[in-house]
Formats: C-alpha cells, structure tokens, sequence
C-alpha cells in the first residue's frame, strides 16, 4: 500500500477535502480506522472533516474538522469516537439527495463510510450522486459476503469465548445444561467460532439449525448417560429464544438449564491486535483510493490480501459458513 500517493495519481481527480463517518452498530477497532483514514489523509495535504453520528449527522451537518491530535489516544478504544446512529431518512431518495448536496455544499470530495451493508448502500446512492465514496466493513457479525474479515469480529469472538468459559465453569459445578446466547444477527460466524473455541456440545446458528429441538434434548439425555456432567449449547442471536427453550430443555430432561445471554458486552471493549491492525491498513487503503479518484469502492480483505470491491457487486455476493468447518465442529465437540 502507497501511504503518500504519486502525483500522476493525484492529477486522476484532485481531493482536497474527505470525509469520514462510522454508521450503524459500534464495532471495536472502528476508531483505528478512523484514525489511519485522518492520518494518512493529513499526510497527503487532505482535510478531514469528521462526521458526527453516521448520516444522521451529516444530515444535520454535525461536523468537525479534524486533526493529527484529534484522533490521538483512541486506537485502544471500543466504539467510535464519532458516535454512530441509524438514519431512517437516508433510505429515501430525498435523504440521499439531500446527504449528497450537504456534502458537496461543505467541499467534500471523498467520502469515507465504516458500517455495515445497510450504511453500504447508503454510500453506494451517495457515489450514484456524484460523491466519491468508499465503504470499509464495520462490523462484528462477519456477515459482509466479499470479504474474509470485518472490523470488530475478531474482538467481539474474543470477548464472548471468554464469557462462555466463565458460564462453563458455574455450569460444571451445577451439573447444568447451559445456553449461551451470542450476537451476529442474522449470521452465525460467532457462535460456530464460539463452538469451535469453548468446545461446546451444540452450535445453533440460522445457516444450518431446522428447528429440531427433540434431536437437541436427545442429545443432551445421551450425553449425560456418558457420563457427561454439563452441557454447553452456544445459540447464535438469529435462532434466539434462549430462555424459553431452556425452560423446555430442562422440563424435557429434568436436568437444570439456563440461559445466558451475553448481549452488547460483545460490541464493546478495547480491540485486539488483528481489529487494530487491519482496521488501521483498511482506513489507510480507504484514503488511497479515494486520492486515486475511485468511488463505489468497498474495502475488503479476501484471501490473504487486501483488496476492494464495487459496492453493488459486493452486496448482492451470498455468504455461507463453510461446510467444512460445520461438520469439523460436529466431529469435535460431542
């Protein structure tokens, strides 16, 4: 990666000003990349306006210039230094318009967007518009079908394998069947890498769970007939429902269930090596692309490198937990 840009490539489109906004659910590891985005931007003789509150601010032109100092002191910090927000508005026409002209009214020539495929379509409306725009995946869920990694997972797997081996060991000590509860919406990337890391008896995740809970007590009842004193069932957010289907659990076997649900511990928390490092590579590769004048561009990491993606293509990608990673976690933890 170029972090000052040649001059052939900065006569491509002249910036002079970027903007930069974090959009939708906190991710730790969005402040690195706030941070290189302001950084490598200055050290290009770029502007950086920092937006408040993802597009709802800039809807209400909550914006602030920002300096080297300004982005000093948080590359260890959860959360996001611009706050965030979700905006109704920028998903009609008259918001995305309306966005558009706030932006070329205060001279912003690029813009950096940190979100998920909501705030990518967003940016991808914005580029239609005739801003510059560059999406970097901001968030913990790994949902983003394009790339290998998003901003906060690697945190939030790691916070929430930490919770479940505490839950583990009260529940040894009670015998009980535990359910734990883990975030990522509609994905179940940190539940199956909490499946794999606390080596749980289950893994229930959207992808691939059909319902089946006789099979699960089943399983629950054989277990315990092994021998087996405790019983960790990891629920992915997108199944849910812990505490009822603990309360049936336990009726149907007789042995002590509970539910824990781990909730937003997951999405705060000072980030880990790999958040920081490749939210701040992502955020320096936000810059560059923009200096080289491409718009509609999403920043990914895929197969080992970093790269990008047009913004249209990359949402309408599909994303799957890998079969083979599915039945290693069924092989491994009985």
């Amino acid at each position: 990666m170029q972090y000052v840009v040649s001059q052939e490539a900065r006569m491509a489109k002249e910036v002079k000003t970027i903007g930069v906004l974090t959009s939708g659910g906190d991710a730790p590891g969005m402040n690195a990349a706030i941070r290189a985005v302001v950084r490598t931007a200055l050290h290009n003789g770029i502007k950086v306006i920092g937006i408040m509150r993802g597009y709802s601010g800039l809807l209400q032109e909550e914006m602030t210039e920002m300096k080297t100092t300004s982005v000093s002191e948080i590359i260890h910090r959860g959360g996001t230094i611009l706050y965030t927000a979700r905006c109704a508005e920028m998903v009609t026409p008259e918001g995305q318009k309306k966005a558009a002209e706030i932006c070329k009214k205060h001279g912003i020539d690029g813009l950096v967007v940190i979100g998920g495929d909501g705030s990518f379509r967003g940016a991808g409306k914005l580029a239609a518009l005739g801003i510059n725009t560059i999406g970097l995946p901001g968030t913990i869920d790994l949902d983003i079908a394009c790339t290998d990694y998003t901003i906060g997972f690697d945190t939030a797997v790691n916070t929430a394998m930490e919770a479940i081996d505490k839950v583990r060991d009260t529940s040894t000590s009670h015998e009980r069947c535990s359910i734990i509860e883990v975030m990522g919406r509609h994905a179940g990337y940190i539940a199956l890498w909490c499946g794999f890391a606390n080596g749980a008896e289950d893994i229930l995740i959207p992808e691939r769970y059909d319902g089946n809970e006789q099979e699960l007590i089943n399983h629950i009842i054989d277990n315990r007939k092994r021998g087996k004193k405790h019983h960790i069932i990891i629920n992915a957010e997108g199944i849910g429902h812990s505490t009822s289907m603990a309360k049936r659990i336990e009726a149907a076997t007789g042995i002590e269930t509970r539910a824990t649900i781990l909730g937003y511990m997951q999405r705060g928390g000072s980030p880990t090596c790999m958040d920081r490092v490749y939210a701040s590579i992502m955020g320096a590769k936000a810059v560059e692309l923009l200096i080289k004048g491409k718009s509609n561009r999403l920043v990914a990491y895929k197969k080992g490198e970093f790269c990008d993606f047009d913004i249209q293509e990359a949402l309408a990608m599909k994303k799957d937990i890998p079969e083979d990673q599915w039945q290693i976690t069924k092989l491994l933890n009985r």
